[in-house]
């Protein structure tokens, strides 16, 4: 963290995280009875990304530390995107 401050969060502002993580795990249970195949799987780990966006933020205070590290967080991002990308491509041109 930057020189070491602390950074509290509300009640509120936890709540409403709350209620967020729980809408988007009750969406990706919801999706899993649709029958979209291959895409199913990409909704899922969609949901599941911007879920972890969440809870980086919010809860491991990712939004109050240096750029250096959230750009080496978004890399990890970026890395995990282009190889869901390339197996779904082999996935579906086989």
């Amino acid at each position: 963290m930057k020189n070491d401050e602390k950074h509290i969060s509300s009640y509120s502002s936890l709540v409403i995280v709350l209620v967020i993580l729980l809408f988007l795990t009750t969406i990706s249970v919801l999706v899993t009875g649709f029958h979209l195949g291959a895409f199913t799987v990409a909704v899922a780990l969609i949901i599941a990304s911007v879920k972890v966006y969440i809870v980086l933020t919010q809860f491991m205070h990712l939004r109050f530390e240096n750029l250096f590290l959230r750009l080496a967080v978004a890399g990890v991002f970026v890395m995990f995107a282009l190889i869901t990308i390339g197996t779904f491509i082999d996935y579906f041109f086989r």
